[in-house]
């Protein structure tokens, strides 16, 4: 019976213990919280619960050493660590993370000891890698071109029931924290350059089947994909992400109001009022609605009854000492914004390609997926992550991935057979549209 070496028990790794459980294959969980590994194990007769921290590298070593294969879901910053550890024992690995340069530089040494380190085999990274790909060769090999490429990806709650008509699926600082980064992309023939402070201003409408209407913003860097991917005649190479209407209006006004801030200050005996007029710069006397209309353009209405909502205009002590606007602000908004138990939430990704052939004709090339989920099972932010990165685990397992070296999935031995294996056994599955009018691309 193969062995596979789990690290790390977070908000995804519950699909990937049960897939391969089910699968036949003895798992090892390696965690801070030996609990979390035994409720993802659920007394399985295959599973190995084990109270494990980053630190205690003789355990990892010898884990490693005694499993044919490990899986690193730990934060991104011990993935080298662990991939060391592999080369040296000579044993295949797997992360949904991105590939940093520091694990790019192992790639010799990972061939010479003939493992894989495959990583960003997850859902963005990863499903998008390898559904991206599949068009993108099928076009090249006809001889054709990709003109335009977007690839946008979001995970939402189904249900909308507060301002924000979002709730946290995943790492919900994670979520935060990513409304604080700028944006780079190639729009019919124009790099665009987009701040922090304008991330939620460059916002444009797309209507999905079955969800209906949805917002776009840019997703961090778009310009590598255009070599990843192997476009360098693409004359739009956009990357975004999917939010409800209201997100991003009401995450711009956090934003503006200085209310996610990194600076540590002493908040103690500051009412939440108190708090919101600190960090906006207004008078804790005055009409506090009154002066966010007048003082901030990117506060609308539906903004302020989103801070109402979280209750930062309440006269009530908030109970902190010295500490930082951004955990201040995600804290309240992760206590108000929790998933229930059996509250569905949603995967939504499509790719849209304008192609173009030898023979002057061009076509719109949609590839979409929608998947669901719910907190009491597996949310679609699992499974989508979770599950790609199992079946990878198993063809490597099985030798039917016998690349080496360091490797995202964006090449067809590892990409076909992984999408294949998805929607053959876990009916997550992109939809592909050919021969759409040029009147079907975004036209933003």
């Amino acid at each position: 019976m193969k062995k596979i070496l789990i690290l790390g028990a977070g908000m995804v790794v519950r699909p990937i213990v049960k897939y391969l459980l089910k699968e036949g294959y003895h798992v090892t969980v390696a965690t801070r919280t030996k609990s979390k590994a035994e409720k993802m194990i659920d007394g399985h007769e295959n599973g190995t619960a084990l109270a494990w921290t980053v630190d205690d590298k003789a355990t990892l070593d010898r884990l490693i050493e005694e499993h044919d294969l490990a899986v690193s879901l730990l934060p991104y910053a011990y993935h080298l660590m662990v991939a060391k550890h592999c080369i040296r024992h000579k044993k295949n690995m797997v992360t949904t993370s991105y590939v940093k340069p520091e694990m790019k530089a192992l790639d010799q040494e990972a061939r010479d000891a003939g493992i894989i380190i495959l990583n960003e085999i997850g859902l963005d990274p990863g499903i998008d890698h390898m559904s991206a790909m599949r068009i993108i060769d099928h076009v090249h090999e006809k001889g054709g071109k990709i003109e335009e490429f977007y690839s946008i990806t979001g995970a939402l709650p189904e249900k909308k029931d507060n301002p924000f008509n979002y709730k946290f699926s995943w790492s919900p600082k994670g979520v935060i924290l990513a409304s604080k980064n700028d944006a780079h992309y190639l729009k019919r023939g124009e790099e665009k350059y987009i701040s922090p402070k304008d991330l939620f201003k460059d916002v444009f409408s797309l209507d999905f089947p079955k969800v209906g209407e949805l917002q776009v913003y840019p997703n961090r860097d778009s310009m590598p994909y255009i070599d990843l991917y192997s476009i360098p005649e693409s004359s739009t190479m956009f990357r975004g992400t999917f939010r409800h209407p209201g997100w991003c209006e009401s995450l711009d006004a956090i934003k503006a109001l200085n209310l996610i801030d990194d600076e540590k200050k002493d908040y103690s005996g500051k009412t939440y009022a108190e708090f919101l007029a600190m960090q906006a710069g207004l008078d804790t006397g005055g009409d506090l609605k009154k002066q966010l209309r007048e003082e901030y353009l990117e506060v609308t209405d539906h903004a302020i009854e989103a801070l109402e909502w979280l209750g930062l205009f309440d006269e009530k002590d908030m109970g902190r000492g010295e500490d930082t606007a951004f955990e201040i602000t995600s804290d309240i908004m992760i206590a108000k914004m929790e998933m229930d138990p059996d509250e569905k939430d949603m995967v939504v990704m499509q790719h849209t390609f304008l192609a173009s052939y030898p023979d002057g004709k061009k076509e719109v090339i949609k590839s979409s997926m929608l998947d669901y989920g719910t907190l009491s099972t597996d949310t679609a932010v699992a499974r989508t992550v979770a599950l790609p990165a199992a079946m990878a685990v198993e063809m490597i397992l099985k030798g039917e991935i016998t690349e080496t070296g360091v490797h995202i999935p964006v090449i067809p031995g590892i990409y076909n057979p992984v999408l294949d294996q998805l929607e053959r056994k876990e009916n997550i599955k992109m939809v592909e549209e050919f021969g759409l009018p040029e009147s079907e691309n975004i036209n933003q």
